[in-house]
């Protein structure tokens, strides 16, 4: 029998992905160490032709067994993780030029954005499993990359929670296959399977995602290997990874015959609650970017909450991505430009000796506040309004308060940076 979904034209941003990857890996193999742009322009290439692909993907539809679903969802997450691949790409060359394993950064790169691309569009539980160790396993690689102390610390803590994670998340996707009788998520039966296993499934499924992104309870990880990596490898794996596994949990909500809303609220209420609290004692800038980037998960996480509520949901965590991926970004690109200033002191006077740099920095860390008219400010007014419209009001005054509590530890970094005292450098 004729397969007439099975269409690779449908995978082409994926494709490409794939393939710079393996060509960057052999290309590096040849290239002189102090001449390895070809692999950089291979990378960026590829993510044009994503971008390129995306935009003629043509209608709704499932491919490959259904087991792939191309959808508003999946293409604009192509162009979100794809886009911010391409950012983390920019403030990485300077960083890394020249570095003996040059090559590696950016295969290792294309192969989580990879990860996170299959995971945005995964509409089987095998493949969303796939998508999830390709999102994993590169990043364990990055945030070890310095090959220092820290890095390594950060790595191996990562390693080991994330191993941790991905058994959660298997034995979460065993038992709702054995308990509905497929893993695709068109063929699932659950509706009539045992309550009390369906939720221990979907449980482990949901602690699995819940590792990627960053949230309560497993967002150990998060402070250290933002600390411990190198600048431009904390932005990636704070940033893009997050984006696939938010848009996968966003796919599996219609799934759940149980009504678990208030858990994931809850989750949404400590998590954000958490990582504002925590940043207030953090004197290191990529610590409190580390907290910050914990926080901005749980407003993420509103959207989640009522995607089978509200029209609003899907709009709403879209606009979220595509506005937290550029200014989480555009605060560590400013940190990139800067390694020796690893403090809040540190910046004192910025604005004097590096105006244009202080200025991105104070427009992303009000930005991250939520401010008019930064896009934060657009994607937070359409999640606190998706929240309203599905019934929890309760979380928006929660997420309000959280807003302007984060104020205040953005201020002690914005402070100094305005001052005319000199930045060390």
């Amino acid at each position: 029998m004729t397969m007439m979904d099975e269409d690779p034209s449908a995978l082409l941003p994926e494709i490409f992905l794939a393939v710079a990857a393996v060509l960057g890996l052999l290309l590096g193999s040849y290239l002189p160490r102090k001449r390895q742009w070809p692999v950089i322009m291979l990378a960026v290439l590829a993510c044009i032709g994503g971008v390129v692909a995306t935009a003629f993907a043509g209608p709704t539809r499932t491919v490959f067994g259904e087991s792939y679903r191309i959808d508003v969802l999946t293409n604009l997450g192509r162009y979100i993780v794809i886009g911010s691949l391409l950012f983390a790409i920019g403030i990485s060359v300077k960083h890394f030029r020249g570095h003996k394993r040059e090559t590696e950064l950016y295969v290792l790169m294309l192969l989580g954005s990879l990860g996170a691309v299959i995971m945005t569009g995964a509409n089987d539980f095998m493949l969303l499993v796939a998508g999830y160790l390709l999102a994993s396993i590169p990043l364990y690689a990055l945030a070890g990359f310095g090959k220092d102390d820290l890095g390594t610390e950060a790595a191996l803590k990562y390693y080991l929670l994330g191993a941790f994670s991905g058994i959660v998340l298997l034995a979460g996707v065993t038992l709702l296959f054995g308990v509905g009788g497929a893993t695709g998520y068109l063929e699932i039966k659950l509706a009539g399977a045992s309550g009390v296993i369906v939720a221990i499934g979907l449980v482990g499924v949901f602690a699995g995602l819940l590792f990627k992104i960053g949230g309560v309870p497993l967002h150990f990880w998060v402070p250290d290997v933002t600390e411990g990596s190198r600048p431009p490898v904390a932005a990636f794996v704070t940033t893009i990874p997050k984006i696939g596994a938010l848009i996968a949990m966003f796919r599996l909500v219609p799934l759940v015959p149980i009504d678990w809303p208030v858990l994931v609220a809850v989750i949404a209420a400590v998590t954000m609650t958490l990582g504002n609290f925590a940043a207030f004692f953090q004197d290191n800038v990529r610590r409190l970017l580390a907290y910050s980037t914990i926080s901005q998960v749980g407003y993420l996480l509103m959207a989640v909450v009522v995607a089978t509520r509200s029209d609003w949901a899907q709009p709403s965590l879209l606009v979220y991505l595509a506005a937290y991926a550029l200014t989480n970004l555009g605060a560590f690109a400013v940190v990139c430009a800067l390694p020796q200033a690893t403090t809040i002191s540190d910046y004192r006077g910025l604005f004097r000796t590096r105006p244009w740099l202080a200025v991105v920095l104070v427009v992303c860390l009000l930005g991250l506040v939520g401010t008019p008219p930064t896009p934060v400010f657009v994607g937070k007014l359409a999640v606190f309004t998706a929240a309203v419209d599905g019934g929890f009001t309760w979380l928006t005054i929660v997420a309000a308060v959280n807003t302007v509590v984060s104020v205040f530890y953005y201020l002690r970094w914005i402070a100094p940076t305005v001052r005319t005292d000199p930045v060390r450098s």
